[in-house]
């Protein structure tokens, strides 16, 4: 009987001990973390809307709305400003039905409604086939670069499996379309928002 209270109260202090020392190195590495990520942030919405052509703080000139797009609570907009004027809006939708789960995107759009740039910031997307969506694996992406809701028409906004404008990849249609709907319905989103998420 001793001895199994001796090893119970020994393998008690090691699972304080461990889970004590799980949650200091979480509180020691959090904020870092969240600078890490808030840096990587700032480095995508530059490549799509350069520090040029604003001169607000886009992590602070924020909406949120409710989303249409996939996205479970809100959508998160980030608003590009040139002395106090619209310049572009940064959305952050998600296509829900990539072939392996959520595709989180970043899609900027100027002021008129045309698209300046599109990146996946995450996705769980089949190596070599589905994750060339993403701007390190190809060019694929920049296919929307300068293309609005008249660019192509409506019924263009498909891969040219289905009809549309856009290229699928060899083996994996599932996700170029899923991510081209998704910016389709952003800039739909957009377009018939405009106005609310600019005001103040």
């Amino acid at each position: 009987m001793w001895q199994i209270l001796k090893t119970a109260s020994i393998l008690t202090v090691f699972a304080v001990l461990g889970g004590g020392l799980v949650a200091f190195s979480y509180q020691a590495t959090v904020e870092q973390i969240k600078t890490n990520e808030r840096e990587a942030l700032l480095r995508t919405l530059t490549v799509l809307v350069p520090t040029s052509t604003y001169d607000n703080d886009l992590f602070s000139d924020i909406k949120k709305m409710p989303s249409e797009l996939g996205i479970d609570n809100s959508l998160t907009i980030h608003r590009a400003r040139k002395s106090g004027q619209p310049i572009a809006a940064i959305l952050t939708p998600s296509a829900t039905d990539g072939y392996n789960g959520r595709i989180n995107m970043l899609i900027a759009i100027n002021y008129a409604g045309t698209l300046i740039g599109v990146r996946v910031v995450s996705h769980q997307e089949t190596p070599g086939l589905g994750d060339k969506v993403d701007r390190r694996r190809s060019e694929w992406i920049l296919g929307f670069n300068g293309r609005s809701l008249l660019d192509p028409a409506d019924s263009g906004w498909k891969v040219k499996r289905d009809g549309g404008v856009f290229d699928q990849f060899t083996g994996a249609t599932i996700t170029p379309r899923a991510v081209v709907r998704t910016v389709h319905k952003t800039l739909q989103f957009y377009w018939k928002y405009r106005e609310k998420i600019f005001e103040e």
